[in-house]
């Protein structure tokens, strides 16, 4: 078949099951633009360009297929940057399509011409520039193949405005990808796994550390045998949320600098961390001088830059997760760590106000009076899409999942902006699930442009401002250490019910606790997207809190007593 090079692209992603695009056009990109037309792929009109690689990461988050990004050189594709810096950092596998100038003119400075290859390099696992039509079909069957594959990310295709417009012979088969010829074999030795067994079965004090991992490797299932079997207490990192069910009662709830009090202590007294597909980030571990120093450590993940990166372990394991857990699990043998768990359950205190019935009510209006009651009316079945601050840490602790792939936040990176975006993607991932924006005033902000093409895709999905008049993580951190010197943080923000409006969008303000079920409930009962402007208490703090450099369990905690939690407050 003889075919140009913008008629490739489009073959090579109907062949790679691709469904839906997001991207916006521009000169470099239009021979790829008008050779759309012909194939079977909806492609979504964002209004930022960084707006589409966060709907092309939620489509990857919430589907576990590769995302797809696409728009034209110069600003149009250094507007992408942040959004493969945030799929880099929490390896998600995304394809970004950008056009470029001529072969001829690049490195002339031309118009809207960027080096974007150069800029891309640090934060994708591959990239290319493609100048040739000849070219086209093996850089998108590779680029596919290399996001998808061991540790995830986003890949990143620039082709020249020529390589788009001539022809060549598309061969598919032919461009199937070529396996080099030497990969250093990092597989486990059986003096590993004979040694991780020692360890997991003469361990009385362990501690199972759930990451992302476990979902990219759809291990899900053997993780909770794995933890039943041994019985052994189960704390996820922020994208492990999900990973292990909230509701079973060795799941203890997120450790790091907001996560649990008790887990942060349990950690410190552990004699055994099991990390599984995580990374040791420095929100997990606080200052590494302190962290954990009296546990053996052993750790499973499929990257090898990973293994002692961060923290020297005892044992490291270069591996699928899911393979290597099968391989264990003959071994393991059945635990009784009952002590240890009664142990850590006194820890807790009384914390269980968490879920009860009804948080108290003071009259004033929380964050977590709002995700708490969005839990509950949703029942724990939606997908939550959050931005980045107070409420992401709130939504940790408040909303409790029980599915994978049910919580999907920028951890890495910590991207503003990213929660409406990512979930329009999510939503179009998973048509016939609910899907619920979970965002700040200050970060919704960032890219609500992407309210027109919500309308304009006709999506449904719902949107929880959580709105505190500050950008509240940086202004916690005042109050903490800068002596509430609130420099840059407050916020004078638009009316939000209107700005809604003016979309053609159906919005509520909700300023009293008894307002926000209903206001949920009615959310949930429309069929359009709905934004609800929750207008919270200005001035709460996400608890506990590990300064920057201290050690994991040298937590700030709340004051006691407290509007949010009652007896056991000072633990929270």
């Amino acid at each position: 078949m003889k075919r140009t090079g913008a008629q490739i692209i489009w073959e090579c992603l109907v062949r790679q099951g691709v469904t839906d695009v997001f991207g916006y056009p521009g000169g470099a990109i239009l021979p790829a633009y008008d050779a759309m037309l012909d194939y079977p792929i909806r492609h979504v009109l964002v209004r930022h360009e960084q707006g589409a690689t966060h709907m092309a990461d939620g489509y990857a988050r919430a589907s576990g297929r590769v995302g797809v990004a696409i728009a034209t050189s110069g600003p149009g594709a250094t507007n992408m940057v942040t959004g493969i810096a945030t799929a880099m950092m929490d390896s998600s596998p995304i394809v970004c399509i950008t056009g470029q100038v001529g072969s001829k003119l690049v490195g002339s400075d031309a118009f809207q011409e960027s080096d974007v290859t150069g800029v891309t390099l640090p934060i994708t696992k591959h990239n290319y520039l493609v100048t040739r039509a000849d070219d086209v079909a093996p850089a998108f069957r590779e680029a596919f193949e290399i996001a998808a594959s061991g540790r995830p990310g986003p890949v990143h295709i620039d082709i020249t405005k020529d390589a788009q417009q001539s022809s060549c012979e598309f061969d598919w088969d032919a461009a199937a990808p070529k396996k080099p010829e030497f990969r250093p074999d990092w597989s486990a030795s059986p003096e590993d796994y004979r040694r991780a067994l020692e360890l997991i079965n003469g361990a009385e004090r362990p501690i199972l550390l759930a990451g992302h991992g476990i979902m990219i490797s759809n291990a899900m299932d053997i993780i909770r045998a794995f933890a039943e079997k041994a019985n052994i207490p189960v704390s996820p990192t922020l994208l492990g949320i999900g990973s292990f069910p909230a509701s079973h009662p060795l799941n203890l709830g997120m450790m790091g600098m907001h996560g649990e009090a008790w887990v942060n202590q349990a950690i410190q007294e552990a004699d055994l961390l099991l990390a599984f597909g995580m990374r040791f980030d420095d929100r997990v571990t606080g200052t590494l001088k302190t962290y954990a120093l009296a546990a053996k450590k052993i750790h499973i993940d499929i990257d090898a830059a990973e293994i002692n990166k961060n923290v020297r372990v005892d044992v490291g394991i270069v591996g699928d997760l899911r393979d290597t857990l099968e391989h264990l699990m003959p071994g393991v043998k059945q635990g009784d760590r009952s002590k240890w768990i009664a142990h850590v359950n006194e820890l807790k205190g009384d914390v269980a106000v968490r879920d009860i019935q009804n948080l108290p009510d003071d009259g004033h209006l929380y964050a977590a009076h709002v995700i708490n009651d969005l839990w509950r009316a949703t029942k724990g079945d939606a997908i939550i899409v959050t931005d980045v601050g107070q409420h992401q840490m709130w939504e940790a602790q408040y909303y409790h999942h029980d599915k994978p792939r049910s919580l999907i936040t920028s951890g890495g990176l910590g991207t503003m902006g990213f929660a409406l975006p990512a979930a329009v993607g999510a939503k179009l991932a998973c048509p016939d699930k609910e899907v619920w924006v979970v965002v700040g005033d200050g970060g919704f902000q960032m890219t609500m442009c992407e309210l027109a093409t919500i309308v304009q895709e006709q999506i449904d999905i719902n949107v929880a401002i959580i709105n505190n008049g500050y950008l509240g993580m940086v202004r916690q951190w005042q109050e903490f250490f800068y002596e509430r010197r609130y420099a840059a943080t407050p916020l004078i923000n638009p009316d939000f019910q209107k700005l809604a409006e003016a979309f053609g969008l159906p919005a509520q303000t909700v300023t009293r606790r008894a307002d926000v079920v209903p206001a949920v409930e009615a959310a949930r009962n429309n069929r359009k997207t709905v934004v609800i402007d929750f207008k919270v208490e200005q001035e709460d703090t996400v608890y506990p809190m590990v300064p920057a450099g201290a050690a994991l369990d040298a937590m700030i905690r709340r004051p006691s007593p407290s509007p949010i939690v009652e007896t056991g407050a000072d633990v929270l």
